[in-house]
Parts: structure tokens; sequence; C-alpha cells
């Protein structure tokens, strides 16, 4: 009887021993195994914002609001204001306001030139601005607004095609008379000041229309005028 509890006793430490040595290995393997490290926990997917085109501050802007604005085109000839005509053509003054308004003439150039009679801007993608947003914005389309205003030197109007409703960001000043426009174009601003500018910037050397070396409108700027 005391040789079977003797070898019972023998069985159980045996027994024991084999169990912390399970343990033990077990408690290396897990420590050695980079799978029983608890994984950080994942980050959060971040959606990414579009960001909205500048605000145009003349959107739906009445007449009275309008008028009494002048646009100063700073260029690297001097500086030519222009005081709107919005009665006669609310789009048109509108469109050019904004424009001007959030800086997307500002670098641009006057990039056709017809001797003695017009200066031309307004094409956004001679600036230093172009993108899809300034793409996108040359695209949109304004309704005719022809008038009794009749274009004469100083007086500005809308480019547009040879099809109705083309205008876009386009302009040109007259330097010269052209009654041939009249009736036909949108004419909504004149020339209060700077007209001489024009007249240099009309003079500049030039391949057929386009100038050889374009003026810069560095910065365009809304103030009601003086």
């Amino acid at each position: 009887m005391a040789r079977d509890r003797s070898f019972f006793n023998s069985m159980k430490h045996l027994m024991i021993f084999l169990c912390l040595c399970l343990v033990m290995t077990t408690g290396v393997a897990l420590a050695q195994d980079p799978k029983q490290t608890p994984a950080a926990p994942p980050k959060p997917a971040v959606t990414p914002v579009e960001k909205p085109a500048p605000a145009e501050p003349f959107d739906g802007a009445a007449v009275a609001k309008m008028s009494g604005q002048c646009v100063t085109l700073e260029t690297e000839a001097g500086a030519i204001v222009i005081e709107m005509l919005p009665a006669v053509a609310p789009e048109s003054a509108r469109n050019f306001l904004n424009l001007a308004a959030t800086g997307a003439l500002d670098t641009t150039t006057f990039s056709r030139i017809v001797k003695d009679f017009i200066i031309q801007g307004g094409n956004l993608s001679t600036g230093e601005k172009w993108d899809v947003e300034m793409s996108k914005r040359m695209a949109r389309k304004l309704p005719d607004e022809p008038s009794d205003v009749k274009h004469v030197r100083g007086i500005v109007s809308m480019a547009r095609g040879e099809e109705p409703n083309t205008a876009s960001t386009h302009f040109f000043i007259l330097v010269g008379d052209g009654p041939h426009l009249d009736g036909k174009f949108a004419a909504f601003g004149r020339v209060v000041k700077g007209i001489e500018v024009a007249d240099v910037i009309n003079h500049s050397p030039v391949e057929g229309d386009k100038p050889v070396t374009a003026v810069k409108i560095k910065r365009a700027a809304v103030a009601a005028c003086q």
C-alpha cells in the first residue's frame, strides 16, 4: 500500500512537471509569434472634401447694386478704369464684375489686337491661374444683350462667336469707332480713365491680330467709381 502511494505521488509530481513545461513552452511560442500581437485599430477612412468654386459676389445683383461700380484693370502698360453700364446689359456687366472680383482676370493678357480698332482680353487660358475650374468658367455662355449704346471709342463690349448667345469671358475695348457692331454686341461699360493705355496696347507689335508680346493684366479690382 505504501509502495502504491509512493508510485502515485511520483506520477503526480511528473504530471505537474509536464504541465509546467507545457505552459512555459506555450508562453514562449506566444511571445515569439507576431500574429498573436494585438493589431493596431484601423485608421478611420478620410473622405476627401471637394473645394467649392469661389463665390461670385455679384450673382443675382440688381442693376442698382451694379450701377456706379468701376473695374480697374492694372496692366503692364498702366491702369484702365471701366465704368459699368448695367442698365443696358445687366448680365454682361454682372459677368464682368464677377470676373474682376474673383481674380479670374488676374495675370490674363490682351490676346487679340486690331490696329486702331480694338484690344481684346478675357481669355482665361492665357492666365497663370488656368485650371479645370477656369475652363468651366470660360465655358459658361451669356445671352446676347444688344442695345442702343453706340460702339464708339472707349466703349467696352462682349466678344462672341458667329452664333448668338455665345459670349463668355472675352471682352474688347474700342480705341476707334465700330458702327457695324451697333445693335449686335453687348456694350456693358465705358473707359473713364486710361484710354491712352489702351492706345499703347493697341499699337504693340503684332503678327496678324496676335500681339508679339501680349500685355498682361496684373490685377483687376472692383470699387465704387470716383
